[in-house]
């Protein structure tokens, strides 16, 4: 009974390890702190959690039936099943530092009627940037999606990124954290540029 007690202890430490340390990548490692990739974790969580309609779901079979109304209404599914609230509470639960090593504010004028709000962007030479950038020594679309964000601090908001995913899947693998983080920060990054309202002012 001892033995069998103890093995099934064993199994389940194993099993929790497992768990924990399943979201990690030499890419990832490669630039950001162990807490940092918990918070990388948290977002990309928090994404499959909001475009998921069986929660249970794995985040390849989310975002495979979420495919087609991407690539026919854009991001207009995005927003439709993102909640904006939820995502300002996920920026608060995550540290200042990952946030900043992905995004920074800028000023996004709109000239008919000379509104100034904040809009998110990519930070530029953060590490999230230099992680995009390790992607992409190996894989073309990869690149080409990285010098996008890079070269114009923007996530573009065209069709471009699930059109790429659907005609080359095996270059975006859904099964792999470094695709999925990539896709969860694209896609909460439209859905802030879109929702957030706030003016902008100097600092």
């Amino acid at each position: 009974m001892k033995k069998y007690l103890r093995a099934l202890i064993i199994s389940v430490l194993l099993l929790n390890l497992s768990c924990a340390s399943k979201f990690t990548t030499t890419e990832l490692q490669n630039h950001f702190s162990k807490d940092q990739i918990n918070d990388l974790q948290k977002i990309t969580e928090f994404f499959k959690s909001q475009i998921c309609a069986n929660k249970s779901s794995d985040f390849e079979t989310c975002f495979t039936e979420m495919l087609p109304a991407l690539l026919e209404y854009g991001w207009q599914s995005i927003l439709d099943n993102v909640d904006f609230d939820k995502q300002k509470e996920l920026y608060n639960s995550i540290s200042k530092s990952t946030f900043e090593e992905i995004w920074e504010f800028g000023k996004e004028t709109y000239p008919d009627t000379g509104l100034e709000l904040r809009s998110l962007g990519s930070k530029y030479k953060g590490k999230y940037q230099n992680f995009l950038a390790e992607l992409g020594k190996n894989n073309k679309e990869l690149k080409e999606y990285a010098d996008r964000v890079i070269g114009t601090g923007d996530f573009e908001s065209s069709l471009i990124l699930q059109s790429r995913i659907y005609e080359y899947p095996t270059d975006f693998d859904l099964s792999n954290v470094n695709i999925q983080l990539l896709i969860a920060i694209h896609y909460l990054t439209q859905n802030d540029q879109q929702k957030r309202t706030e003016k902008w002012e100097s600092e």
